[in-house]
């Protein structure tokens, strides 16, 4: 099994070298413009210093979710002066952005921000169960090599969010106001700051030499910045569970139902979240009844005994949310005096929960390539030098990006009997335990952003779904099933990691940008 893996892996790097080349001319074509672009920038760099001038701010965050806040405490603590500006300052009542990975943890500690945690209620979480047709396996994050404080965290998102913001508050370099910014200022192809309307509905403008853009999911502000291209493939209804205990405890819950995939995880010593997948861009009518009987009929008789009861109580509460499930690769504008961050910037399916982990991933790779710079009024020549944070922070983003995309189709009924193959033979590889399920669990939990040990895994999964339908009697329609197997696993992860960049994910020490040295003044 595992010469056939290396013959997939070998069929991938074939595939990159081609994408490799042409990648290195649309990179130089982009190099060009990007260089046209700081060019007619630099007439503005005299204004912007004027204006920011003694006593004015160094960076401009807008938005205050996990992304902003977290990096305005991350900047603030560094000196620099960060003027916050948030839509609504109150507690977010959401229901993602509820479970972090142990690699977010890890990124926590690193920002030393670990303490916003605490007093939350929060859980630990230590592993995933998988259920399938009646059947349960347990798998475990790898943290033996850890501190026994590292683990999984699933806390309600509105407390966590306003913990980081109360830190990031405290600081004296920061400043955190209500405000709903509704434009960015822009000047000879650089942008110059924001203009905004204040909670008591005064128009006004802010002005500094970076702005870095953090206002989610919905974002009106990064169509400038990027390429956004949207999916929508599901949406979430969301229930909390009261009264009841999950079977395994402190571990998140994967039910592969039909027709996708149903999550349980703690949110407090006393709640469970449950999110339903529901496929597509709508979900079944919350004021007619239709979604209520829709999660009775087709969801409840899916979900495991310990949790069905509660399951009931919690749709005749009615207390239930709908949230589009937004995928969208990152494909930046390189532009003077402006950044995006977090989900308005990137976003990938939340069924494995790793949107927080890549977003305090990426604020640990700003923050270090902004330590050595003492001046950020140069807007060119910043523009050009952060142009490594997209490449810098690709091992993390696009291992968890990829995963999160590939595993929902994955988990996914399918009329398709080569699909529910690939879905049978991942429960079953993951069931073997060792290297089977610590590997992909390391992958999943932001442990070991390795991209080729991901294509790798999920190559050994089609070649063990090959296996079983071959053995122990290979017949012509097994072949046939086993080939269209195979071709159906590099139809779902190849056009991902086209998206993610191959030379990006795959190569980064090709990419120029990636040795990018700190401007010196």
């Amino acid at each position: 099994m595992v010469d056939l893996t290396l013959l997939g892996s070998l069929l991938l790097a074939i595939l990159g070298a081609f994408l490799f080349f042409r990648n290195g001319f649309l990179k130089k074509t982009e190099e060009s413009k990007g260089d046209t672009a700081a060019a007619a920038a630099a007439t503005v760099v005299d204004e912007r210093e004027c204006r920011s001038g003694e006593g004015g701010d160094d960076i401009i965050i807008v938005g205050a979710g996990v992304a902003g806040a977290a990096l305005a405490y991350t900047l603030g603590k560094d000196g620099r002066r960060v003027r916050v500006i948030e839509r609504d300052l109150t507690e977010p009542d959401r229901i993602v952005g509820e479970l972090l990975q142990p690699g977010g943890y890890l990124k926590l500690i690193e920002l030393e921000l670990q303490d916003c945690v605490d007093e939350i209620d929060a859980q630990r979480v230590f592993g995933y169960a998988l259920f399938k047709d009646g059947k349960a396996t347990r798998l475990s994050y790898p943290l033996e090599k850890f501190h026994s404080d590292v683990s999984g965290r699933s806390f309600h998102n509105g407390r966590f969010i306003q913990r980081m913001r109360k830190k990031a508050a405290s600081l004296p370099t920061v400043t955190l106001e209500q405000g709903t910014v509704t434009s960015l200022l822009e000047e000879k192809g650089a942008i110059t700051g924001v203009q905004y309307r204040t909670k008591s509905g005064e128009e006004m403008k802010a002005y500094a030499p970076l702005t870095v853009v953090c206002d989610g999911c919905f974002s009106n502000l990064r169509r400038s910045l990027c390429t956004p291209k949207v999916d929508v493939p599901s949406c979430f209804v969301g229930l909390v569970l009261e009264k009841c205990d999950l079977p395994f405890a402190n571990h998140g819950h994967v039910i592969l139902a039909d027709p996708s995939p149903i999550l349980f995880y703690p949110i407090s010593s006393t709640e469970i979240r449950c999110l339903v997948d529901v496929p597509g861009e709508k979900v079944p009518s919350i004021s007619n009844g239709d979604l209520a009987k829709y999660l009775k009929t087709v969801i409840a008789p899916q979900v495991p005994p310990e949790l069905h009861g509660a399951f009931l109580s919690a749709i005749e509460r009615g207390n239930m949310r709908t949230m589009p499930n937004r995928s969208m690769p990152a494909a930046p504008h390189p532009t003077p005096g402006a950044l995006l961050m977090g989900d308005a910037f990137n976003m990938r399916h939340p069924l494995t929960g790793g949107g927080m982990t890549v977003a305090l991933s990426d604020i640990v790779v700003l923050r270090n390539l902004l330590r050595p710079l003492r001046d950020l009024n140069d807007a060119p020549t910043l523009c050009k030098y952060l142009e490594s944070f997209y490449t810098l922070r690709k091992p993390v983003a696009s291992t968890i990006n990829t995963l999160a995309g590939a595993l929902y189709k994955v988990f996914s009924a399918s009329p398709d009997q080569a699909r529910n193959e690939m879905r049978q033979a991942c429960f079953d590889y993951l069931s073997l335990g060792g290297v089977f399920s610590s590997g992909p669990v390391s992958l999943l939990s932001g442990l070991n952003p390795r991209p080729l040990s991901l294509v790798c895994h999920f190559f050994a999964v089609a070649i063990y779904g090959v296996g079983r339908l071959l053995l122990p009697f290979p017949s012509l329609k097994r072949m046939w099933i086993g080939a269209r197997l195979i071709s159906s696993a590099s139809a779902i992860i190849f056009p991902i990691i086209k998206a993610e960049g191959v030379r990006q994910m795959f190569f980064p020490a090709t990419v120029p940008a990636y040795y990018r040295a700190p401007p010196v003044k």
